[in-house]
């Protein structure tokens, strides 16, 4: 298994990139909550001299400058199959969209299970790419994001429909 990584400078603060093999399997925030071991990310690599980090490094460049709504990138996050689920959901979500845990949870099958839908959102290993921070309370409220709740607001703003009003609730 071919492990390795880099570090974007962004407006956010650092963002570590992680490849395994031929896909992304991780974008972290510096203090992201479940962050893994640094020793897990692999080597530090040039961006240059890596292909595939190079794309995606571009692409989280250009959505956080405002130039890309969507990613086109190989993603290979690991998680069990309630995560997959969950984060298959949250990839649906539209750029501008929200939507509730609870929504997310009826999608699956059982309001009941918002919790377990919760976790999963907050175990996401690829911040901005599965757009979990499109996922608020019940009552529109910010809830828990591992790069923390400004984090969340500044990426909500930027994906800010022009018209007032015109955000929609996936």
């Amino acid at each position: 298994m071919n492990i390795r990584h880099v570090v974007l400078d962004s407006g956010l603060g650092p963002l570590t990139l992680v490849a395994t093999d031929d896909a992304v399997s991780g974008l972290y925030f510096r203090r992201h909550i479940r962050r893994p071991p640094a020793e897990s990310l692999g080597p530090e690599v040039p961006v240059l001299e890596d292909r595939l980090l190079a794309d995606a490094a571009t692409q989280v460049t250009e959505y956080l400058d405002g130039r890309r709504r969507e990613f086109d990138l190989p993603l290979a996050p690991a998680g069990d199959d309630v995560q997959h689920a969950v984060w298959d959901l949250v990839k649906e979500i539209p750029f501008g969209g929200t939507t509730t845990y609870g929504r997310i949870a009826e999608r699956l099958g059982d309001r009941r299970r918002a919790w377990e839908v919760g976790q999963a959102v907050g175990a996401n290993p690829l911040c901005i790419v599965v757009p979990c921070h499109r996922v608020v309370g019940s009552g529109g409220a910010l809830t828990g994001y591992a790069g923390g709740l400004k984090r969340k607001r500044a990426l909500l703003e930027l994906e800010e429909p022009a018209e007032v009003g015109a955000a929609r609730l996936f």
